[in-house]
């Protein structure tokens, strides 16, 4: 998956598109992403002895991936990777990371 936990994205479309957040949460099998403050639902409950006033309790769900992108200092970008050789301790050691298509900087 091109998005990690922590990235701040962009809802493309769906009924929040616009809105920016960070992830909370991946689920890599259903291929759905939890963003913060993104795709708020209600579910109401009855009092229980957690919470024995019940009531209306507002929670964000998951949305898919491919309705998110993720956000860089010029908009939303698509992620692609990259190669990249460093010296660590007196040793090349290659290591592949993400880069923004869009400005071509290092988003890990």
């Amino acid at each position: 998956m091109k998005i990690k936990k922590g990235d701040k994205v962009i809802v493309i479309s769906g009924e929040g598109k616009g809105k920016e957040g960070k992830v909370l949460k991946m689920y890599p099998k259903t291929s759905r992403v939890l963003v913060e403050g993104v795709n708020i639902i209600k579910k109401h409950t009855k009092p229980t002895q957690a919470n024995p006033d019940g009531g209306i309790l507002e929670f964000e769900a998951p949305i898919h991936l491919s309705n998110v992108m993720i956000s860089d200092k010029k908009g939303r970008t698509r992620v692609g990777f990259k190669t990249v050789t460093e010296t660590e301790k007196k040793k090349d050691v290659t290591r592949k990371v993400r880069v923004a298509k869009k400005t071509g900087t290092v988003l890990d």
